[in-house]
């Protein structure tokens, strides 16, 4: 309770003080704004006649005021023409209205302009910033804050010294009392340790005290209990001792049934453990067959991940014996054209050294000229032709066999990326009559990783040529491509001798080959659905009659979402 007043009376006397600071400081401001009506007009003319010296003097005398602490005068381009006291610097734009301003360091001030009426006319001559500070008003409320702080000290003061006498009287005193007497409580004499002390009024004290001597009576009727209870526990443990005395009979005729069980058990213990014997033996015998188990487990888990390595290490090079073809049909073919290219530079360089020589030797003629220059024409143009040839059959090998190697993404014009696996697969078709027509849509884009495309295409077109047009120099592939809704389809058809029914349904598995033990590794199938499952994303069917080809259908998304 004294804290919480303590705590108001704190709150109302800084309210008080906050009050009187600011109507000190309002009436402060107020005579400001009257020192205005005094001054500007002497002012005004000063600075308007340029008298600095009066203008000053008038600032000093502003001074003199007990409420001033600091003046400012500027002229209109708000140049100062004094500057004495505590102030602080002022904006550069002149004032054009009274304001009233605070500033750093407890000080604040009164800005108003000065106008100079002449002939009816008003012109602004320059402005003035009176200042007061936090001393000041201190100093008017000084006597006024001391008086409130006093007057709260005392009145708590007071407040103490009436609720520690309050305390004393009707607290204190009596709980000494109480507290002595209970200090006296004797078991052996209840009705004597009753307390009786002196109160006044009916307050809690009262209470207490009433509860406690009537806990005094519950005792002494619990203590009359108590001995009639003990003297009632006499009368039965002497009942209990005779019931003892048969007790130990019964015990004794017990004893000896007991007795014949024991041996019984005994007997019954020795069978158990015989039969734990065995047990432990048949366990171990048990855990020898385990640890054995367990050995397989761990030869089978090392068989099954040397397979995966095996399996992983023939998918690699399934990949590479492709790139490995494409490379040496794409050397076969590029070699033609860069040989007739070497012939047809030898036999420039042969003629430019003949007519070297009748140039030397002064023999040369234009006939002679004239037909250098027809052989010259011709040659360069058979040696250009041969050189472009082989330049695009290299370009068309580097870009698929880059593809099949790189797995990173972009954009693919689909109808010339086929053209161009096709194209660098031709050298595998030179000695035979087999025809691939290729139906696809012009500027067809898809984003994937082209090498999947030119894995998938190459292996379709080699297991078309190697087992569907085996023993047949004649066959026929079509190639179609469309896209629907977002989705690509590829239909690839072949006329070859296709695949029976049974097999059918084996031709996607892994190392499943017609080829058996005449280079057929059973992969490449399995590489082309994983390829179109997994990277693509996509779907593939393969459906197929004996005698009437294989046709292969491929559905993936033309770009997929990362």
């Amino acid at each position: 309770m004294l804290s919480v007043y303590f705590v108001l009376t704190l709150i109302v006397t800084v309210g008080q003080i906050f009050t009187e600071y600011l109507n000190a400081k309002s009436h402060i401001e107020s005579e400001l704004q009257t020192l205005k009506n005094t001054f500007s007009t002497s002012l005004t003319r000063a600075i308007w006649e340029l008298n600095t010296l009066q203008a000053k003097s008038i600032a000093e005398g502003l001074m003199e005021l007990p409420i001033v602490d600091g003046v400012q005068i500027r002229d209109e381009n708000a140049n100062y023409i004094s500057d004495i006291g505590r102030t602080s610097s002022q904006p550069m734009e002149p004032v054009t209205t009274g304001v009233m301003r605070d500033h750093p360091g407890g000080t604040f001030g009164y800005s108003f302009p000065l106008i100079f009426e002449f002939s009816g006319r008003t012109s602004q001559v320059g402005d003035v910033t009176l200042y007061s500070s936090f001393e000041i008003i201190f100093g008017r409320i000084e006597v006024g804050i001391f008086f409130l702080i006093g007057n709260a000290f005392i009145k708590t003061a007071f407040l103490i010294f009436l609720f520690l006498n309050a305390f004393r009287r009707m607290l204190t005193e009596p709980l000494s009392e109480l507290t002595e007497q209970i200090s006296h409580f004797d078991t052996g004499r209840l009705e004597q340790s009753k307390l009786h002390v002196r109160l006044e009024d009916e307050n809690e004290l009262k209470v207490l005290q009433d509860a406690y001597n009537h806990l005094i009576d519950d005792l002494i009727h619990f203590q009359d209990q108590l001995n009639q209870t003990q003297q009632e526990l006499r009368d039965a443990n002497q009942k209990l001792d005779e019931q003892n005395i048969s007790l130990e009979q019964e015990v004794a005729r017990k004893t000896a049934s007991l007795s014949k069980i024991m041996l019984d058990l005994e007997q019954q213990k020795d069978e158990l453990l015989h039969n734990q014997k065995e047990l432990r033996q048949e366990n171990e015998s048990r855990r020898k067959i385990e640890e054995e188990l367990r050995k397989r487990n761990d030869e089978l888990a090392e068989s099954m991940q040397t397979l995966k390595m095996a399996k992983d290490q023939l998918v690699e090079s399934e990949r590479m014996a492709s790139l490995g073809g494409l490379v040496a049909g794409i050397a076969h073919d590029v070699n033609t054209p860069l040989g007739v290219g070497v012939t047809a530079a030898s036999f420039l360089e042969e003629r430019l050294k003949g007519l070297q020589q009748a140039f030397d030797d002064k023999t040369l003629t234009s006939k002679t000229m004239a037909s250098f220059l027809n052989e010259g024409q011709q040659t360069a143009t058979l040696l250009l032709t041969n050189l472009n040839r082989a330049s695009e059959l290299i370009a068309s090998f580097k870009q698929v066999a880059v593809d099949q190697t790189s797995e990173a993404e972009r954009d693919v014009d689909l109808k010339e990326y086929i053209q161009e696996i096709i194209q660098s697969l031709a050298p595998n078709f030179k000695k035979t009559r087999h025809k691939i027509e290729l139906d696809c849509p012009d500027a067809l884009e898809v984003r994937c990783a082209p090498g999947v495309i030119a894995q998938i295409i190459t292996n379709m077109i080699m297991n078309s040529l190697i087992h569907g047009f085996e023993n047949k120099n004649s066959g026929t592939i079509k190639i179609k491509v469309s896209e629907k809704d977002g989705e690509i389809e590829i239909d690839y058809q072949d006329n070859g001798k296709g695949l029976p029914r049974q097999l059918l349904n084996k031709l996607f598995e892994a190392f499943f080959t017609t080829r058996r033990g005449r280079g057929g590794s059973g992969l490449g199938t399995h590489i082309m659905y994983n390829l179109v499952t997994q990277t693509l994303k996509g779907q593939i069917q393969a459906s197929s009659e004996e005698g009437k080809g294989l046709r292969y259908q491929i559905q993936f998304p033309a770009r997929r979402d990362n």
